[in-house]
């Protein structure tokens, strides 16, 4: 395959560039490298002949006609040419059969299961079509056909068929959309189920199945006993008809896991086949079956530190029958499934009757406000999913009838906000229509929301009940590393949190909206962005309608509700963002700024930011040069002067004033401490931290600890600065942080250095700069950046792309590296990693690099497939030591089992080792890519451990060394490392 120029049927001198792919049955050329719509296919049984012309040129010649081509060089020419020839020596010899059903030969054309003539909306011309096995094949003419050349073929596993219009339909494929007009109705009704039984061909392999039917047992359903059946519930280990199959996936994926013998080849690994063949030939899995059937938690806790779970003892014990079938029910729900059917169907119908008030169904949100004559009362009757109403209850012919399928989400309204009574709801269905209904009694109001809800929630999503809910309904969702194609979720909001039941999951899940890094809409495409520390989630609404009403609903849950502290928007760690966001920027900006906090800043802009964080305080970024130093403190001083309840609250304002004997005061504080709300509790804790760090560099600032006590004392309590006691607290706070708050002093240090780094840099003739590279270290490579204390790794790596213009395109993963070349070592930097600490460390031989993650792509797939996040295995082993007085290391690698978990790396001597030989935390640990060659690794693929633990009054080696057999199983160490650290939130490490 490979570039070559080709020459246009006319004959014009003009040349195409064309991608050229050369295999067994075909010679094809593409418009680029991509390879995903033939222009043309030609088979190697039409090629008659192949001639050298000379100028980088070669004909190819079939029975109709003959194609110029014209090579790079005369080498690449030969090449072609010869392989080419090959071919047509090859067959000429007979040494090669070509089979009727693989390719289009002259004289022995496909097996079609339809074929004739269709017309191509934009070519304005006829094609002949053939539909053969699972491909669509595209001539020119019926003499093509016979002749063997073709336009393009067109696989089917990648179709999908859809009717548009009296005669015509669509051919939709990843790469383009083919419009068809048939002569007739009737003729585009065989050409679609002949398109669909292809599409079924192609996503078709009888040999799972084969296999499965091998076993008597398999042979009839499980449920009815219908003969072979296509359709296997994979947890249940049982085989069932398609019928069956539907009524399967009604019981939820909680229950049963519905995957195809033909279509889901993925699925189908040979333990898990043995496991569907093994039938009673195997009791150990027969006794899994029945303790998972009757209610064992296939979660559980082992008590085993090296296997906590029954799947890691089952694969420590080699026993792969049983942790497949573990696998597969990992969530599952833990009852019995036959002694409970309430969890799948209603144990009785939901009936229900009464009076409501209703107003004409609309097409458009409710808006405005109702009045009463907009209103009329009819009787509303609930029963066997169908909600109607009459016009009184002596009709028995309903105005309108709701069935419960067609409700896609119910809005539970609070008082006043829609019309005339205030108890009111909204139903929406998949007509794109709104139903609101209302009444004046909140008894009667509460009863219809809970039975209308049960008709149409989904048994595995029946939690989201109890939830004093005002949205509640289904929608559509991606997530994680399944991004192709949406899923459906069952979700309810309540207050500012989205409580979601999602398709493969049995646990309920709380989004906390206000806890959000980023929410947005993206309009074109109709989608709701969530983005939270670790996930992000992509919701679509199943109406127009109805996405509309969950993006405002969410928006405004999402943002502040008031003036207390709970109720701003907030940080992972419980903080207010407002406080987050002023207290990081006088970090990086303000603390060598004189009278810091002491100084007024000008009130109309100080309002406007005050405006900007109240209404949305995730989108206001603070900024050097745009934003002054005296505006931001001030404005932090006025959100605590003005928050509701204030930061020690009201209650316990008074307790916080009163004077504590000296000697009890610690512990008086620690008591008050404990007592406050966990938002002001840590809101607390970070603005003291800030003010400890502040006061610390008083001789540039000229703010000590009695200034800032002075300051905030009555802005804390919200004081008129009278009484000293409130400067007082907030003096003996900072004073005794570290006691107060029981501070790990080293944690302390390194934060103490870095804001040290940033006010070196920040204080040096002008911004800091900094040498980076891009994707190697060469002169030519080099880019002199500024380095601002707030810049992360994630933007200085799209600094350097915006700076070359580098279009990022998918599945190109970029990240900032730190390489050191004397250790021969590399590390990826974390997406928030702070950049300008990283360059105050780095030694002379060290730098840093912009450049693709190549194995990134097998990471994800690696990921994807774990169930948890340790990993266990024997590994190669290296301690540098020291031979004292002389400065020499010593050491070699010896083989060691290594367990590491979510907090620890344990390393064992051997397999069977009850007690770990060493023991690391992770959060403490730097793991790089490479080992020095010079101490002689046994393989390649090696990782660099540096122990960061500061913390034991004798600190052990450093720096350690892992060797794996494979580049792959190194591979495997590295990720599992990386993601235990950054909690999951591995993807965000690089640009994609």
């Amino acid at each position: 395959m490979g570039w070559l120029d080709k020459n246009p049927p006319q004959g014009s001198l003009y040349y195409q560039r064309r991608w050229v792919k050369l295999d067994v049955d075909y010679l094809r050329y593409f418009d680029n490298d991509k390879e995903v719509y033939s222009k043309r296919i030609i088979p190697t049984a039409a090629i008659t002949g192949v001639t050298n012309v000379g100028e980088q040129k070669f004909e190819v010649v079939t029975t109709n006609r003959t194609f110029l081509f014209r090579a790079e060089s005369d080498f690449e020419r030969n090449e072609w040419v010869s392989v080419l020839q090959n071919f047509t020596r090859g067959r000429q010899e007979g040494s090669r059969e070509i089979t009727s059903h693989s390719s289009m030969t002259p004289g022995s054309p496909l097996t079609p299961e339809q074929q004739g003539y269709l017309e191509l909306r934009g070519l304005r011309s006829k094609l002949y079509t053939v539909v053969s096995g699972d491909k669509v094949f595209l001539y020119k003419n019926m003499e093509d056909y016979r002749l063997g050349i073709g336009i393009t073929s067109i696989d089917m596993n990648v179709g999908n068929v859809k009717d548009t219009d009296r005669r015509s339909f669509d051919l939709t494929t990843p790469y383009r959309i083919f419009s068809f007009l048939a002569d007739s109705e009737q003729h585009k009704d065989q050409w679609v189920e002949a398109m669909r039984e292809a599409i079924g061909e192609a996503l078709s392999n009888s040999e799972v199945a084969n296999q499965i039917w091998a076993e008597p047992s398999n042979g009839c359903c499980a449920d009815c006993g219908a003969a072979k059946p296509e359709w296997a519930a994979i947890n249940l280990c049982v085989v069932v008809c398609k019928r069956c199959a539907g009524e399967h996936r009604g019981l939820g994926p909680s229950i049963s896991k519905v995957r195809s013998l033909k279509m889901d080849r993925r699925v189908w690994t040979e333990e898990l086949i043995q496991a569907l063949c093994i039938n009673v030939q195997c009791s150990d899995v027969l006794e899994t079956l029945c303790l998972v059937f009757c209610g064992a938690d296939v979660n559980c806790s082992t008590g085993q530190a090296d296997c906590p779970s029954p799947l890691s003892l089952a694969l420590a014990h080699n026993q792969k029958l049983q942790a497949q079938f573990l696998s597969h029910n990992l969530n599952t729900g833990i009852y019995m499934l036959y002694s409970s059917p309430q969890h799948y169907s209603p144990q009785h119908p939901v009936t229900h009757n009464g009076f409501l008030f209703k107003t004409a169904s609309m097409a458009r949100p409710i808006t405005e406000r109702k009045a009463r004559e907009e209103f009329s009362r009819r009787w509303c009757m609930l029963n066997d999913g169908n909600f109607s109403y009459y016009e009184s209850d002596k009709n028995s012919t309903p105005n309108g009838t709701l069935k419960s399928t067609e409700i896609v989400c119910m809005a539970v309204n609070t008082p006043e906000r829609h019309g005339y009574y205030d108890h009111t709801f909204e139903l929406y269905s998949d007509s794109e229509r709104i139903y609101l209904f209302g009444t004046d009694d909140p008894d009667s109001h509460r009863e219809w929301v809970k039975s209308i809800t049960k008709t149409f929630i989904p048994s595995n999503a029946e939690g989201l009940l109890r939830l004093a809910f005002e949205r509640i309904g289904r929608l559509r969702y991606k997530d994680g590393l399944n991004l192709q194609s949406p899923r459906v979720g069952w979700f309810a909001l309540v207050g500012s949190s989205l409580h979601a039941y999602l398709e493969d999951s049995v646990e309920e899940e709380e989004i906390h909206l206000r806890k959000l890094q980023e929410l947005s809409i993206q309009q074109e495409n109709e989608v709701l962005v969530l983005v939270e520390r670790g996930r992000t989630l992509y919701i679509e609404g199943e109406k127009k309608l109805d996405f509309q009403g969950w993006c405002v609903s969410v928006q405004r849950a999402a943002g502040s509700a008031g003036d207390s502290l709970s109720q701003q928007q907030l940080t992972e760690t419980d903080i207010p963002v407002i406080v987050d966001r002023c207290i990081d920027y006088i970090t990086q900006c303000g603390l060598t700024s004189e009278g810091i906090y002491r100084k007024s800043g000008v009130n109309s802009r100080v309002a406007t930011l005050c405006e900007a964080f109240r209404r949305d305080a995730r989108s206001v970024r603070l900024k050097e040069g745009e934003h002054q130093v005296d505006d931001v403190s001030n404005t932090l001083k006025r959100f605590f002067r003005e928050s509701g309840e204030g930061l020690f609250t009201i209650q316990a304002a008074s307790a916080w004033l009163s004077t504590p004997e000296e000697s009890r005061k610690i512990c008086q504080y620690q008591l008050l401490l404990s007592q406050l709300p966990r938002v002001n509790k840590a809101t607390l804790r970070a603005l003291v931290n800030h003010l400890y760090c502040v006061q610390r560099f008083a001789e540039l600032n000229q703010m000590n600890l009695h200034n800032l006590a002075i300051v905030f004392g009555p802005t804390l309590f919200q004081s008129d600065g009278k009484d000293y006691t409130a400067g007082l607290v907030v003096e003996e706070l900072i004073e005794h942080y570290t006691d107060v708050f029981e501070v790990d002093e080293m944690q302390l240090k390194r934060q103490l250095d870095e804001i040290t780094a940033i006010i070196k840099a920040s204080g040096s003739a002008g911004d800091f700069i900094c040498t980076v590279y891009l994707e190697e270290k060469k002169e030519t490579t080099e880019q002199h950046v500024k380095i601002p204390g707030s810049m992360t790794a994630a933007e200085l790596t799209c600094e350097i792309l915006d700076r070359r213009k580098i279009q990022v395109r998918e599945k190109d993963y970029w990240s900032c590296w730190e390489v050191s070349q004397k250790e021969e070592m590399e590390r990826p930097l974390h997406h928030l990693e702070r950049v300008l600490p990283i360059i105050h460390s780095l030694g002379t031989d060290s730098h840093l690099l912009v450049k693709k993650h190549l194995a990134m792509e097998a990471i994800r797939i690696y990921l994807a497939s774990k169930v948890d996040v340790s990993k266990h295995g024997m590994v190669k082993f290296r301690e540098e030591k020291s031979i004292l007085g002389l400065g020499l290391n010593t050491g070699s690698f010896h083989d060691r089992y290594f367990i590491l978990s979510t907090v620890s790396l344990r390393m064992y001597k051997e397999v069977r080792s009850n007690r770990p030989e060493r023991e690391w935390q992770v959060k403490n640990l730097r793991v790089y890519l490479g080992i020095k060659k010079k101490l002689r690794p046994p393989t390649c693929w090696g990782l660099t451990v540096i122990n960061g633990s500061e913390k034991q009054e004798k600190p052990e080696r450093q720096q350690w060394y892992l060797c794996c057999d494979t580049q792959t199983e190194m591979r495997e160490w590295f990720s599992t490392f990386l993601t235990i650290q950054v909690r999951g939130h591995i993807l965000s490490h690089w640009l994609l």
